[in-house]
């Protein structure tokens, strides 16, 4: 099912205050129309209570009466009909009479003779016939005061008047309302973009603003105009770029100053250290003619003299890869012979390690660097993990281009799911209780970082039978 694409902020809030116009002018238009509505309503059936009660009153009435009587007394009163004229019903006993026609009204119901019944000063009630026409029926008894008390005479005068006028009139409000509700509507569409224009101008310009500060321009600034929310906002995102900048600014000089320190003395120790390996060496020849607790010392010496020019190697090759220094030297080389030589060469060519290699694989790249990274993972593999390591190599092809996929893949236990997210970290060791070990925790990192210069990536994870598994994945033609 196809999504539906969210509104913009410019159209809902345009949308909102279309919403808020409209309900405010519905809530206008239903409380004057219904105030209007019941004010005439209550003009015409007043006036109708009135003069229908003025009549009777000034009716004389001789009792008991007789049909023509009431006939007489019906006939007059419907010539007398306010504010229209109106349809007269009486009602004495069994006697009935009417000013028109049948002499029994639909409109007039029970319930409006039991009020008259029970007021002796009438009642009235607003009722829609058949047709859906609507009437007022107005009930008023005839009586008579005898000391002070007023009293039924038994006479019950009706009088049924259609509000159509009422009605035209009402409707006339209603169409006005609807007509004036369009017009009102359109109109409010200005203010409303003019409101959404000085809401979203500063949004548009912190959108920019945050564009620009993921871009690295930590100098982006947003004009601050007036003293309202959004301009409050500004000013905070001001002064959060302002500080951003001022901490990227002294961490960059501080991770300046630490590749600068690390190259330095990785350079000045080199020297130095070129001395203290030949004498070792010199040294070691002449072990076996020494004591034993010396030629111990001599040869402890000469190890931690080793690890020590290895790790200066390491961090002159980081701090080259930090100083963007580091360039490759593509040669054309057949990548199985590559990886026998690299094997060879560190006499890993037994049954330690075991390869499943393809021929006349041609692949454009650093060759020494390929040495490393090669020697590095299988080493990684042979000191952490189990023998026997596989080394696999093949091709794939890929939309952007052949690809060469590496996999180092040993038979230990694999690596912990929390050591995973940082097993190329720099310095970073997954027992952090062997401080002392033949890596210097840096060439994980630097294979990482060899990889990314031929354009290529570098994964680990575990194999699904258990062990360690990493993959390299790069071009078969690197870029210089």
């Amino acid at each position: 099912m196809a999504r539906i694409a969210p509104l913009g902020l410019r159209t809902r809030l345009i949308a909102a205050f279309l919403l808020v116009a409209a309900i405010s002018a519905v809530s206008t238009a239903a409380l004057t129309y219904q105030q209007a509505r019941n004010a005439v309503l209550k003009q015409s059936q007043d006036t109708a209570v009135s003069t229908l009660r003025d009549l009777v009153e000034s009716q004389s009435v001789t009792l008991p009466m007789d049909q023509p009587q009431l006939q007489r007394i019906v006939s007059e009163l419907g010539k007398r009909g306010k504010p229209h004229p109106w349809t007269v019903f009486a009602e004495y006993g069994s006697l009935r009479a009417s000013s028109f026609g049948d002499p029994v009204s639909t409109v007039v119901t029970d319930q409006l003779r039991r009020q008259v019944g029970k007021n002796p000063h009438g009642a009235f009630q607003r009722v829609v016939d058949d047709s859906g026409a609507p009437f007022v029926a107005v009930g008023m008894p005839a009586v008579f005061e005898r000391q002070g008390v007023r009293r039924p005479t038994g006479l019950v005068v009706f009088a049924t008047m259609p509000l159509v006028t009422e009605r035209q009139t009402v409707e006339a409000m209603v169409e006005a309302a609807k007509q004036g509700a369009v017009p009102g509507l359109a109109i409010a569409v200005v203010p409303a973009l003019l409101a959404a224009r000085s809401v979203l101008r500063p949004v548009r310009d912190m959108r920019s603003a945050a564009e620009h500060l993921g871009r690295g321009r930590l100098d982006t600034r947003i004009e601050v105009r007036g003293a309202d929310e959004l301009a409050g906002l500004a000013r905070t995102f001001n002064e959060t770029a302002g500080a951003l900048e001022r901490s990227v600014s002294e961490l960059r000089e501080a991770e300046t100053r630490a590749r600068r320190f690390a190259s330095d003395v990785s350079h000045e120790l080199r020297t130095p250290l070129a001395g203290m390996l030949a004498v070792t060496e010199v040294l070691d020849e002449d072990a076996e003619r020494l004591d034993p607790d010396t030629a111990a010392a001599l040869r402890l010496i000469s190890a931690e003299t080793g690890k020590l020019a290895v790790l200066v190697e390491d961090l002159m090759e980081i701090s080259r890869f930090d100083a963007r220094a580091a360039e490759l030297n593509l040669d054309d080389v057949d990548a199985a012979e590559a990886v026998r030589k690299s094997l060879e060469r560190r006499h890993w060519d037994d049954e330690r390690v075991v390869t499943d290699l393809p021929r006349q694989v041609r692949a454009r790249l650093d060759p020494r660097r390929f040495d490393v990274v090669l020697a590095n993972l299988v080493g990684n593999a042979l000191r952490h993990g189990s023998a026997p390591v596989r080394v696999t190599v093949r091709t794939e092809p890929r939309p952007g281009g052949p690809r060469l996929l590496i996999e180092v893949a040993d038979s230990g236990p694999g690596i912990a799911p929390e050591v995973l997210p940082h097993i190329f970290d720099r310095f970073f060791k997954a027992d952090a209780a062997r401080t002392r070990s033949a890596g210097s925790g840096l060439g994980l990192a630097i294979t990482l970082e060899n990889v990314r210069l031929h354009g290529g990536t570098l994964r680990a994870a575990n194999g699904p039978a258990g062990g360690a598994v990493f993959t390299i994945d790069m071009p078969l033609e690197a870029d210089a």
